[in-house]
């Protein structure tokens, strides 16, 4: 699964290490987590810095430990990523959670693709955004990058618009239910944050808001309702894959490959779920609080070298339409959202 490197390319594997234990630092100032930029998203922004800046002198022989951060890496980081979840948590949310989940992720993509097609989008960024928006925010667009093989630009520029939306609804949420203006049960509005927010922490810090005291249990639920849809990646990735390889295939009948790191993020899923059986909760607290700041640090390696590829003159050559596809998703989620959590859920659940 990780292919070797040579000596040379260690210097550009060894920078960008340094970069995202630099991303790490700067995360844990208070004002970084007041925004809630995760160390993903801290990398990135310095690996843009980088490239719009030093990139140039880059020695050439540095550049292979670079592609092999924003390769390899990010496939082993979204493998470990399955730790953070477990199928009890499927279990102990229920259907309505699943329903709700399985209709926005779904519904996300197939608006995503068509508008991407209408406003004439590459079909990369189309995807990504997508992706992006439907699941998990900037994991689920690195969890796509290896599946739709895009330019390193335009999984960043996918990664920006989601982490723009799911910032500003994380602030958003929580001062319309204050105002009354969400007209659903604490159950109901947890599921609905949960289904339509980007970004876990985006969740997180929006549930916690919303219910400081945790007598609700909306920040709870909304975060088990996230991680539902984060286990959706892994199908989604799957089908993305078929249907984009089998457009590709030639007369030859090339085989079509699977995304082998999706079906090994479900087994790493599936082993957490079975641990949780049989070892203490305070082993299991602290083994997965280990292996998901690793796995943290290796996404914020794969971020880190995305950025490091991405000039601004990308950006103005992509122009304002990844930009006009994501906030029509943005009203999606929001008002599609609400509709399905205020007169479906009650009908599920």
């Amino acid at each position: 699964m990780i292919k070797k490197i040579n000596i040379g390319s260690l210097y550009g594997v060894l920078l960008v290490m340094a970069f995202a234990i630099s991303a790490f630092f700067i995360a844990r100032l208070d004002f970084v987590k007041q925004l809630s930029l995760s160390p993903l998203i801290v990398g990135l922004l310095l690996g843009m810095v980088y490239a719009n800046t030093f990139r140039s002198r880059l020695p050439e022989s540095w550049v292979p430990g670079i592609k092999f951060c924003s390769k390899q890496i990010l496939r082993l980081g979204i493998i470990l990523y399955g730790f953070r979840l477990t199928f009890q948590q499927v279990a102990q949310i229920g259907l309505p959670a699943v329903a709700a989940d399985c209709i926005i992720v779904s519904g996300t993509l197939l608006l995503g693709i068509v508008v991407g097609r209408v406003i004439k989008l590459d079909k990369d960024t189309t995807l990504l955004t997508s992706v992006g928006s439907a699941i998990c925010g900037a994991a689920a667009v690195l969890g796509a990058e290896p599946v739709v093989k895009a330019e390193s630009h335009k999984t960043t520029i996918a990664v920006t618009t989601v982490v723009i939306f799911g910032t500003l609804s994380m602030f958003v949420y929580p001062i319309l239910y204050r105002l009354g203006l969400f007209d659903l049960s604490a159950s109901q509005m947890a599921i609905y944050t949960g289904s339509t927010l980007h970004e876990v922490a985006h969740v997180v810090g929006a549930g916690n808001a919303m219910d400081p005291d945790g007598l609700l249990g909306i920040a709870d639920n909304a975060t088990i309702t996230k991680m539902i849809r984060v286990i959706l990646l892994a199908p989604v990735l799957l089908i993305m894959s078929y249907i984009l390889l089998r457009k590709q295939q030639t007369a030859d009948k090339t085989k079509i490959t699977i995304p082998w790191f999706a079906l090994l993020f479900l087994v790493v899923i599936g082993i957490n779920s079975v641990l949780q059986m049989f070892v203490s909760a305070e082993v299991m607290n602290t083994v997965q609080s280990s292996i998901n700041t690793f796995d943290t640090f290796l996404l914020t390696m794969a971020m880190t070298a995305l950025g490091t590829d991405t000039g601004f003159n990308k950006f103005r050559k992509a122009g304002a339409k990844p930009f006009y596809l994501a906030t029509i998703l943005y009203v999606w989620l929001v008002g599609g959202g609400y509709i399905i959590a205020k007169y479906l859920l009650p009908i599920i659940g």
